[in-house]
């Protein structure tokens, strides 16, 4: 079977590309008591572009996480979401990218992502990643 080659971009320029437009904004957390506050935030509409059919893609990201010191301001997610509408991009790319910008901006104590991508082609793909779970 010959291997067929995609017009993927590399995850490094999307990244640099995307914040350009969408960067994630912060707050400060302002912790009043003990224990671990989750919080979870999720994106019923996300949409980019398959690399490989050039059709578009649509899904949900959600992302939980315990924070640190900062909190992800959801306005700035909202348009950073956003940003991928255009991008082709593969299902596990995408949750690379968004979880290392994510790490990046909120450094919090744990996260996890999971981007639940709908059927399309009788396929249905859901990735995940976590850290300090």
């Amino acid at each position: 079977m010959k291997e067929q080659s995609f017009t993927e971009k590399d995850a490094k320029k999307i990244r640099v590309e995307i914040k350009k437009v969408a960067p994630l904004l912060t707050f400060k957390f302002q912790e009043q008591s003990k224990g671990e506050n989750w919080i979870t935030i999720a994106s019923p509409e996300y949409t980019s572009i398959c690399p490989f059919s050039d059709w578009p893609d649509f899904g949900t990201v959600t992302i939980e996480y315990v924070p640190n010191k900062k909190c992800l301001e959801l306005k700035s997610f909202k348009l950073y979401i956003n940003a991928f509408r255009n991008v082709k991009i593969f299902h596990e790319t995408v949750t690379e990218v968004i979880f290392a910008d994510f790490m990046e901006a909120i450094n919090p104590k744990k996260a996890k992502i999971t981007v639940d991508m709908n059927v399309r082609g009788n396929i249905k793909t859901i990735c995940r990643k976590s850290f300090g779970i």
